[in-house]
């Protein structure tokens, strides 16, 4: 399944030179110096208040992350974490990709209940379902589905919990 991107065509230089014209070099100073503090913060309730209230995230109630986490610089409003989930040492979320001929922006939607593993990579308009873990290492280029058990690159699932609700 495609990821949920929206493009952005652009003429001239690459999309990246032109960032400016689509966000604010203030917002982007102001995003990295909080994301910076958050990265390095050992207490949890502070973090997610800075997710929350500095950078405008959806965090849920509970949600851990680990040290070094790199959130999306330019657009972290467009990531949305459920409660009780846990983001792996050093994982990046990204919300936009800045590529060539165009960028893209997408909605990152990450359950509850979710374990991301160390050193993943998170891209645009992926959607990781409830209950689901991603190992170690991963690059989620698609949607997870809840209870799934994913790792790689490339991404694939790797087990299943079955649930009361699944049809045989």
């Amino acid at each position: 399944m495609a990821r949920k991107v929206t493009r952005y065509p652009v003429e001239g230089p690459n999309a990246l030179w032109q960032i400016y014209r689509t966000v604010s070099p203030f917002k982007g100073v102001k995003n990295f110096i909080f994301i910076q503090l958050a990265r390095y913060c050992p207490i949890l309730p502070m973090k997610n208040w800075i997710y929350r209230n500095m950078l405008g995230m959806k965090v849920g109630r509970h949600t851990a992350f680990g040290l070094m986490v790199m959130v999306d610089v330019f657009f972290p409003e467009h990531i949305t974490i459920g409660e009780n989930s846990v983001i792996g040492y050093n994982t990046t979320i990204l919300a936009h990709e800045y590529l060539i001929k165009e960028y893209r922006l997408g909605e990152v939607r990450i359950g509850e209940n979710v374990l991301i593993g160390a050193n993943t990579t998170i891209l645009p308009g992926v959607t990781i379902g409830d209950g689901a873990v991603v190992a170690a290492g991963s690059v989620v280029h698609k949607d997870v589905a809840p209870g799934t058990f994913v790792g790689g690159n490339p991404l694939r699932e790797l087990s299943r919990t079955s649930t009361e609700n699944e049809s045989i």
